[in-house]
C-alpha cells in the first residue's frame, strides 16, 4: 500500500456503518444551524443526522446466499411449469418461502433477544457516573492499586456523559496536555507545511458526513478537525499526515475539546500504535503477519482458507486496524471497543479483527459462498450486521484469550522474518504500550497533573473603593452580641453591599468550589 493511500469506496466514505436508535432533536447551535444547514430530520444520541441504519430483527436475520440460490432454483421449475404447480400444487407456492424464513427465525431468536437487553437502564448509567467520577478524582490510587476494577468498569462500558474524560485519563493524554501548557496554541497559531494542509482539506468533508459535527463544509467540527490534524503534522513533522488519522481524531473531537483531542491522537499514534501511519506503514504490516498467525490458532479453517488463496493481510485488516474499527462497526459495538481499547491497548484491536475472521470464515458451510479470492474479499467488506452487534461482539471479545504477551511473542517472530526477507526496518518507532497502566508506569503523573481544571469559572463582582472602605468601618463598630437584639435607625438603612451571602454570591462560591467535582465535558 503507498504512502497515505488509504483510500476509501463510496460506501465506506460515509464513515462507518452506525448502529443507532433513541432519535433526539438537534441540539440548538449546532453546526448544521450556525452554518445555514436546515434539515427536517433529527438527530439520534450519537448525533447522527436522521439516525443511521439500525440493525434490527429483520437486518440481524439475513438470508444466506446459498438459500437464495436454492429458492431460485426451485423458482424457475415452478415458472417453466406455472399451469400444473398453480392447479396441483398451490398450497406449495404460498409456503416456499414462509417455512425457510420462520425456521431461520428461530435458530438466531435467543441472539437477537440478547443484542436488544444490552440497552442499560437510566438508573444503572447514573451509578456507573457516580462511580467513574469517584475514580477519575483519585485517578492514581486506583490505576496503581484497582487497576482491575477500572478494567471491568470499561468492558461494561464509560457513561457517556464522561467518556472524553476517561478516554484521556486512559490514554495519559491529560498528563500530556498537562505537562504541554501552550503547545496546542502554539502549534494552531503556525500556518503549517502546504503539501499537507492540502490533503487534509480535501479530507475533511469525508470523516462522518452525517455527524451533525461535521455535517456542514466549514462548519465548527471541520474547523476543529483542521486544527488538530494540521498541529500534529507540526508537532511530527517527520510522520506528516497519514488519511487514516482523520478518523481517529474526528471521533474524539465528538467526544472532547480540539486541544484534548490532539493529545488524544498524540497517544494514539505514539503509545497505542506506534509506526502505524509513518512512510511505508511497516508497522501496519508487521501487525497484519501477527494477526494471520495468531489465527491459526483461533481458527484454522478461517487460515487455511486465507492462506490457500494467498490473501495478504494487508488487503483486509489495514482499514480495520489504522482507523480503529471507527469506519466498520455500529457506532454503539464502536464506542465500546473503544473504552476497552484505551484500557487495555492494542490486543482489543487484534481480538475484534479476530472475533469477526472466525465467525465469517470459521466454519466449511460459510466458505462454501467464497469459493475464490474475489467472493472472500467481498464477504469480509461487507461484514454480516449479526456479528457486529454490540452485545455478541463484547461477549466474544472479552471470552477470546489473545493477551500482551501472545502479541508481543508473535511479534519478535515476525519481526526476524521481516528482516531476513525485507531487511531492517526503515522507520524505528517506539516501544508499543499495551494499555493505560503501561502508559501510567511508563510516564508516572503527578497528583497535580491529574487535577481537572473547571470549564466554567464565575468570577465575584467587584467591588469599588468606597464600599470596601465602608464595609471595614462597619464591621469594626458591629458588638459581638446576638445580631437580633440590635435595632437599626430607620434614616441609615443597611447598604446592599453589607449583606452576607447573597445568592448571587452563594452561586459563584458553589460553582467555584464544586466545579472540579462536577465538570464534564458533554
Amino acid at each position: 500500500m503507498a504512502r497515505n493511500g488509504l483510500r476509501a469506496d463510496s460506501q465506506n466514505l460515509r464513515g462507518t456503518s452506525e448502529n443507532l436508535s433513541e432519535r433526539e432533536s438537534s441540539s440548538i447551535g449546532s453546526d448544521s444551524e450556525i452554518n445555514g444547514f436546515t434539515t427536517e430530520k433529527q438527530t439520534d444520541k450519537y448525533g447522527f443526522i436522521g439516525g443511521a441504519q439500525q440493525h434490527t430483527e429483520e437486518s440481524a436475520q439475513d438470508v444466506p446466499p446459498e438459500v437464495v440460490r436454492q429458492r431460485e432454483v426451485k423458482w424457475l421449475d415452478m415458472l417453466n411449469s406455472w399451469d400444473k404447480w398453480m392447479a396441483k400444487r398451490h398450497k406449495k407456492l404460498c409456503s416456499e418461502n414462509h417455512y425457510k424464513h420462520k425456521t431461520l427465525n428461530a435458530s438466531e431468536n435467543h441472539q437477537v433477544q440478547q443484542i436488544r437487553a444490552q440497552d442499560v437502564p437510566p438508573e444503572v448509567v447514573r451509578e456507573r457516573e457516580v462511580k467513574w467520577l469517584d475514580m477519575l478524582n483519585s485517578w492514581d490510587k486506583w490505576m496503581a492499586k484497582r487497576h482491575k476494577k477500572i478494567k471491568l468498569r470499561c468492558q461494561k462500558g464509560i457513561p457517556p456523559s464522561l467518556r472524553g474524560r476517561a478516554w484521556l485519563y486512559l490514554s495519559g493524554g491529560k498528563v500530556k496536555l498537562e505537562q504541554n501548557h501552550g503547545k496546542f496554541q502554539e502549534l494552531d497559531s503556525k500556518p503549517g507545511d502546504p503539501k499537507w494542509l492540502d490533503v487534509i482539506e480535501k479530507d475533511l468533508h469525508r470523516q462522518f458526513p452525517f455527524h451533525e459535527m461535521f455535517v456542514s463544509r466549514g462548519g465548527h467540527g471541520q474547523q476543529d478537525l483542521y486544527r488538530v490534524l494540521k498541529a500534529y503534522t507540526l508537532y511530527r513533522p517527520e510522520e506528516g499526515y497519514c488519511q487514516a488519522q482523520a478518523p481517529i481524531a474526528a471521533v474524539l473531537l465528538m467526544h472532547m475539546p480540539a486541544e484534548e483531542a490532539f493529545w488524544g491522537l498524540v497517544q494514539i499514534c505514539e503509545k497505542y500504535l506506534p509506526g502505524y501511519y509513518s512512510a511505508g506503514l511497516e508497522a501496519i504490516q508487521l501487525d497484519g503477519e501477527i494477526l494471520f498467525a495468531l489465527l491459526r490458532r483461533i481458527s484454522t479453517v478461517a487460515y487455511k482458507h486465507l492462506k490457500k488463496h494467498k490473501i495478504d493481510p494487508v488487503l483486509y485488516m489495514t482499514e480495520w486496524f489504522m482507523c480503529a474499527f471507527s469506519r466498520t462497526l455500529p457506532w454503539a459495538s464502536v464506542l465500546r471497543v473503544w473504552d476497552m481499547f484505551f484500557c487495555e491497548g492494542v490486543k482489543i484491536i487484534f481480538r475484534v479483527g479476530l472475533v469477526l475472521l472466525k465467525n465469517m470464515l470459521g466454519s466449511s458451510d460459510k466458505l462454501k459462498v467464497c469459493q475464490g479470492l474475489y467472493e472472500t474479499m467481498e464477504l469480509l467488506r461487507t461484514v454480516e450486521p449479526r456479528y457486529m452487534q454490540e452485545g455478541f461482539l463484547m461477549r466474544e471479545i472479552i471470552e477470546l484469550q489473545v493477551s500482551e504477551r501472545d502479541i508481543e511473542k508473535e511479534h519478535l517472530v515476525q519481526l526476524k522474518r521481516w528482516k531476513e526477507t525485507h531487511g531492517e526496518l526503515r522507520c524505528k518507532s517506539p516501544p508499543r504500550m499495551h494499555g493505560a497502566r503501561a502508559i501510567m508506569i511508563a510516564d508516572p503523573p503527578t497528583h497535580k497533573d491529574l487535577l481537572q481544571a473547571p470549564t466554567i469559572i464565575v468570577e465575584p463582582p467587584l467591588e469599588d473603593a468606597s464600599s470596601k472602605q465602608k464595609k471595614k468601618g462597619k464591621n469594626k463598630r458591629e458588638p459581638p452580641s446576638n445580631p437580633t437584639t440590635e435595632t437599626l435607625s430607620p434614616a441609615h438603612p443597611p447598604s446592599p453591599t453589607l449583606q452576607k451571602d447573597t445568592p448571587l454570591q452563594q452561586s459563584n462560591q458553589s460553582l467555584s468550589s464544586s466545579s472540579t467535582e462536577q465538570d464534564t465535558y458533554l
